[in-house]
């Protein structure tokens, strides 16, 4: 399971601050116990990847968007989301929303490529594939999202990896002079200006977004950590992120 994972290990989320506590305080020596059983069966884990659950006698681990639970003798491991079903809260997705919310908080403004309104009233992020079809119409009404004071905020993330075509333009994309203008050439199959320069911030946004778990483009991100899969029009996308704000109040 987390062998598999390609995470980074440069970023290592306390689900102290995503995951609410037990009642209980867990002992210290047992959760010393529990996390150097984990942390000698999984390759990549740290002690800080695991804590104690909701649930008394269960540990949580969590790396990256793995959410997996242990019990406090090391003998039973459940993967799957855990719900509260008196307050109808998937506890586990709870966890991945804080994990990607303090992932893109690392990132640094000018390391993303942000089309924005005059007047912000919501941001986003979102993973892009210059030839992803629902990445590219999702830019072409780039002006209706902002129209609707929406700010997007652009990663790079060539789903096809290092090897393919989509990755050479997105790092030319990242070596623009203006790279709003070369993103949407690109888009459109059109050229651009363009020069050499050192393009790893292609490959950060693609780690981060392998760390975040996506399993397509676009992927949208809103600033609390909630993740949203696949192509919204900017009504849509609106409506959702006015719900989201009066959710959380």
């Amino acid at each position: 399971m987390f062998r598999m994972s390609r995470i980074t290990t440069r970023i290592l989320v306390s689900l102290a601050l995503l995951l609410p506590f037990a009642a209980f305080s867990a002992d210290d020596a047992e959760l010393e116990t529990v996390r150097q059983k984990v942390m000698a069966m999984f390759d990549g884990l740290e002690a800080q990847n695991i804590q104690p659950s909701v649930v008394d006698g269960w540990y949580s681990i969590q790396k990256g968007p793995i959410v997996a639970y242990i019990s406090a003798d090391g003998r039973y491991l459940m993967q799957g989301d855990m719900v509260d079903l008196e307050t109808q809260v998937n506890l586990t997705e709870e966890a991945r929303t804080g994990m990607r919310k303090d992932l893109l908080a690392q990132i640094a403004e000018e390391d993303f490529i942000t089309f924005a309104p005059a007047e912000v009233k919501y941001s986003v992020s979102i993973f892009t594939d210059v030839d992803c079809t629902y990445c590219r119409k999702l830019h072409a009404q780039i002006d209706e999202y902002m129209a609707s004071g929406i700010e997007v905020k652009y990663l790079l993330y060539p789903r096809n990896g290092p090897a393919s075509s989509s990755w050479s333009t997105a790092e030319d994309i990242w070596c623009a002079k203006d790279r709003n203008h070369a993103l949407t050439m690109a888009k459109l199959d059109r050229g651009f200006s363009t020069s050499k320069c050192e393009a790893t911030t292609v490959r950060d946004h693609y780690l981060v977004g392998q760390d975040v778990g996506l399993s397509g483009t676009p992927a949208i991100v809103f600033d609390d950590g909630t993740l949203v899969g696949g192509y919204l029009p900017p009504a849509a996308l609106l409506q959702r992120l006015q719900s989201n704000a009066a959710n959380s109040q």
